[in-house]
């Protein structure tokens, strides 16, 4: 691996004094066609006062003339820019963002042990108001905030209708399972409405936050998702705002292996592929918010320890629940409940089954919004044996 100082041409000198109190992290490879448009959004924001942002541009593996396009555009764009160029045959997305949001957190930490890294992608566009938005959500209490994302228009109107007409039943019952979430197991800093999403597209994290998980995993796959969930699992308060949208590309070309753009290329060729994990049958989502919810109480209470009351009925075995009960936080109890109870096995939809689930949601939807009593599934915030046997199996054959 080698290290080099970024070019120096057109570059804008960095301000004395110290750090921005913002600095947005972008991971790049190749993007010689797209960067600009991504730095133009980013020195556009609006809201957030004179030096308030700076950026860091990690280059990795780029052969294709971007470290000399963002050397013409930095002195026009009149933005505090740190560029990092590197080399490595071993390169992949969440070591280039792990790398990138290390060097975005050195540069806050040569001011106070405060600030926020910001994370987005070097083909994605954030709107003028996206710094502000996440700002303003960390000062309502997150620790973290994830944005949703939408494709660029031209390039998602020259993608396969099918795929299009995929997304929207994907979307639809996402939407719904969240909605129910929001109702069964409310969460008093993530309040509904909220979204699901966790891309790197559209992070937010306060440095100590990122600091105390260890930053950003190095995972070839999902990094942004394991972030998240690690941040969850020590209680960080992570706010999914609906309010914060960025434009991302739409392409099937993508530069990280398996990432986004191979994942819709998969769909087209193999359209009845499964749906993301979350996308599971309502059944077993209504079993799954409804024992976070009795977890969560249980734990506020402090009867979590109490392992009789919800150890048996998700099937959790001895050794697991000592090493449950002895977790330090509720996060990481609930993250490893999850892990290993059979009741609550992720098992994702196909396609085809998403038009009855999305029906059988939105009743469940209006009946809870109406106040509806009755709901067998329900009655797993208090766990028994004859309702956990009817939930169980109604999440087992949805």
């Amino acid at each position: 691996m080698t290290n080099r100082e970024a070019p120096t041409r057109g570059r804008t000198p960095e301000p004395a004094g110290p750090p921005p109190r913002c600095i947005v992290a972008v991971p790049v490879r190749n993007e010689v066609d797209r960067i600009g448009a991504c730095l133009r959004a980013l020195a556009g924001q609006e809201g957030i006062g004179a030096g308030a942002l700076g950026v860091v541009l990690f280059l990795n593996n780029c052969t294709d003339g971007t470290a000399e396009a963002v050397a013409d555009l930095a002195r026009p764009l009149g933005l505090p820019l740190r560029v990092i160029e590197r080399e490595y045959p071993g390169a992949q997305a969440g070591w280039a963002r792990r790398e990138a949001m290390e060097a975005a957190a050195a540069w806050l930490g040569e001011g106070t042990a405060e600030g926020v890294i910001l994370t987005t992608d070097a083909d994605s566009r954030v709107p003028p108001d996206w710094v502000a938005r996440n700002l303003a959500a960390l000062a309502r209490g997150a620790d973290a905030v994830a944005g949703r994302i939408a494709l660029d228009g031209d390039e998602a109107a020259r993608l396969p209708d099918a795929l299009h007409a995929r997304g929207r039943l994907e979307g639809t019952y996402e939407a719904l399972l969240v909605a129910l979430e929001g109702l069964i197991d409310p969460i008093p800093h993530d309040p509904w409405p909220r979204h699901a999403t966790r891309s790197g597209a559209t992070l937010a994290v306060r440095l100590p936050a990122y600091l105390a998980v260890g930053g950003m995993p190095a995972l070839p796959l999902g990094e942004d998702r394991a972030f998240v969930e690690a941040l969850l699992r020590m209680d960080a308060r992570v706010r999914h705002d609906p309010e914060i949208v960025v434009v991302t590309s739409g392409r099937l070309d993508g530069r990280a292996p398996g990432g986004a753009a191979d994942t819709m290329r998969r769909r087209c060729e193999r359209p009845e592929s499964p749906c993301d994990a979350r996308l599971e049958p309502v059944g077993r989502a209504l079993v799954r918010y409804a024992w976070a919810r009795r977890l969560r109480r249980l734990y506020g209470a402090g009867r979590l320890g109490r392992t009789g009351l919800w150890a048996p009925w998700l099937r959790i075995g001895p050794a697991g629940t000592r090493r449950i009960a002895g977790l330090p936080t509720l996060g990481a109890a609930l993250a490893a409940i999850d892990a290993q109870s059979p009741l609550l096995a992720r098992r994702p939809l196909r396609p085809g089954a998403l038009p009855r689930h999305i029906a059988v949601a939105r009743l469940l939807l209006a009946g809870l919004r109406r106040g509806a009593r009755g709901l067998p599934v329900l009655g797993a915030v208090r766990p028994g044996p004859p309702v956990l046997g009817r939930a169980s199996e109604e999440a087992g054959n949805a």
